[in-house]
């Protein structure tokens, strides 16, 4: 609510710290139940609506303010919207699906909700040589594909350790080490990186994985 709150002062680049923070503590939640072996029916209902505002409206927020910032047309901001929308569904979908015990299906929220975070950094920093991202209709049709891959048939990488060892945790390894090259490298430049692998490691681990059974 913090990170809404920077969103519609205009504030973006504090709203996207919000996102930055949550992400960190959204990891640690889940790695310090699975190393203490507790869950709970509240935990798992509290941890979805924390990530529908955090992970789906938050970005839509900002996204919204920075198509807000490049257009005279009054209805188009709204398009970002849908990105809160779609992470409501995908959210639903998460809960009930019984498949996504090991990987997820469709793009996780928080993966998306880094992605937008990332990209007022991107404009303040390189300037005219990513002028594209400045351009309303660019930013609405990147609105429309990530909505579309939040909720696609396309199976991912789940950071869920099942061993401490490398068999069977090859990719996730794999992908830890190119996003830590990647944000060393390039700081908050590396993160559209770092999705783009992630989403093309997962498609290769489900070949892989397709082809060892």
């Amino acid at each position: 609510m913090v990170g809404i709150y920077f969103a519609n002062t205009g504030n973006l680049e504090w709203a996207a710290y919000c996102i930055f923070i949550a992400a960190v503590f959204d990891f640690l939640d889940g790695f310090a139940a699975r190393l203490l072996s507790v869950s709970s029916e509240i935990g798992k209902q509290l941890d979805s609506l924390a990530d529908l505002v955090t992970f789906g409206v938050l970005p839509a927020f900002i996204l919204f303010q920075l198509i807000q910032t490049q257009t005279s047309i009054d209805y188009l901001p709204f398009a970002a919207f849908l990105i809160g929308i779609f992470s409501a569904i995908r959210l639903a979908k998460f809960n009930i699906d019984e498949r996504q015990s090991d990987r997820f299906i469709g793009v996780p929220t928080p993966a998306n909700a880094l992605l937008i975070a990332t990209l007022p950094f991107l404009i303040q920093r390189f300037g005219a040589s990513v002028s594209f991202l400045e351009n309303p209709f660019v930013l609405v049709l990147l609105a429309v594909i990530m909505s579309l891959l939040l909720v696609a048939e396309l199976p991912l990488i789940a950071l869920k350790f099942k061993t401490k060892g490398w068999k069977g945790n090859e990719f996730r390894f794999i992908l830890i080490g190119l996003g830590g090259l990647f944000l060393v490298s390039l700081g908050w430049a590396g993160v559209p990186l770092l999705i783009i692998t992630y989403i093309v490691l997962s498609v290769v681990e489900g070949i892989v994985h397709k082809n060892a059974q």
